[in-house]
């Protein structure tokens, strides 16, 4: 089932598939829903619901240039399709977005599978070869007439094939494919809206967290995205991390069969829930 659904000044589209415990995929930022594409047929054989949508300004939804509330816009999703509690599952920007969400409406959030995540307010650190990969980013996109193809390289390279990894790591396909979603996103004239932030952030307020958190993390991957995962195991009441020596930060594009077999073990002794 697709569907558009009104959220005061914007649009979302979503994705609902399969039948049973519903889980809300929210993908990275460099990409939209479609980098889930690879591990929504194995989760809908395990018998979950699996819904997912693309945040505003992101794949085909929309926002104005509004204030608004990522974590509204999941409760959003959740009502569209008339789910009262859902396991949130949240790539890179989509983990911070699925944490805040069960940090600020812990009734509706039944467990959290951050996948190579952030976390609002903590920072785990850079080491200096990833420093300047990212000051490079800084500059590519500060130019006068940004070179939108150099950009989107950069952007493959620290999160597709990870910071000092061979481009041949990866799938050509995966690259590919990333280069298609991350594309668009820096589109002259690009409306992007304004996220409204967790206040106090996230890392303040890990005792809040409740829920069950499994975070999940690749070695190749920035260096503070195991540093986050390994610091939600440490603070928040019962989350666990697991880092994976052979993956980077697109982890449901690169090993989505294994990441399945992680999540359907981790979720199993929830159900069901509706």
């Amino acid at each position: 089932m697709e569907r558009f659904i009104d959220v005061p000044g914007g649009r979302l589209f979503a994705v609902a598939e399969g039948a049973g415990p519903p889980i809300v995929l929210i993908h990275a930022a460099i990409v939209n829903l479609r980098a889930w594409d690879a591990m929504v047929p194995g989760l809908v054989a395990e018998g979950f619901r699996v819904v997912r949508y693309d945040y505003r300004a992101f794949g085909a939804s929309t926002t104005e240039d509004v204030a608004f509330s990522n974590r509204a816009d999941v409760l959003a999703v959740l009502d569209a399709f008339g789910i009262e509690q859902a396991a949130l599952v949240g790539n890179s920007r989509g983990g911070q977005i699925a944490f805040d969400t069960a940090i600020e409406f812990p009734d509706r959030i039944v467990a959290v599978v951050g996948v190579g995540a952030g976390l609002g307010g903590f920072d785990g650190g850079l080491t200096p070869e990833e420093e300047l990969l990212f000051a490079e980013g800084e500059r590519l996109e500060a130019a006068a007439e940004p070179d939108i193809e150099a950009i989107v390289e950069l952007d493959v390279r620290i999160w597709v094939d990870g910071p000092g990894q061979r481009p041949d790591r990866v799938a050509t396909a995966i690259r590919e494919a990333v280069r298609e979603m991350d594309r668009p996103l820096y589109e002259p004239g690009r409306i992007k809206g304004q996220p409204i932030v967790l206040t106090p952030p996230a890392n303040e307020r890990l005792a809040e967290l409740g829920c069950p958190v499994l975070a999940v993390a690749g070695a190749l991957d920035v260096s503070d995205v195991a540093e986050t995962a390994l610091r939600l195991q440490a603070a928040a009441p019962a989350a666990r991390a697991v880092v994976w020596p052979d993956v980077a930060h697109m982890i449901g594009m690169e090993a989505p069969d294994r990441l399945n077999a992680l999540i359907v073990e981790f979720l199993e002794p929830l159900r069901p829930w509706a």
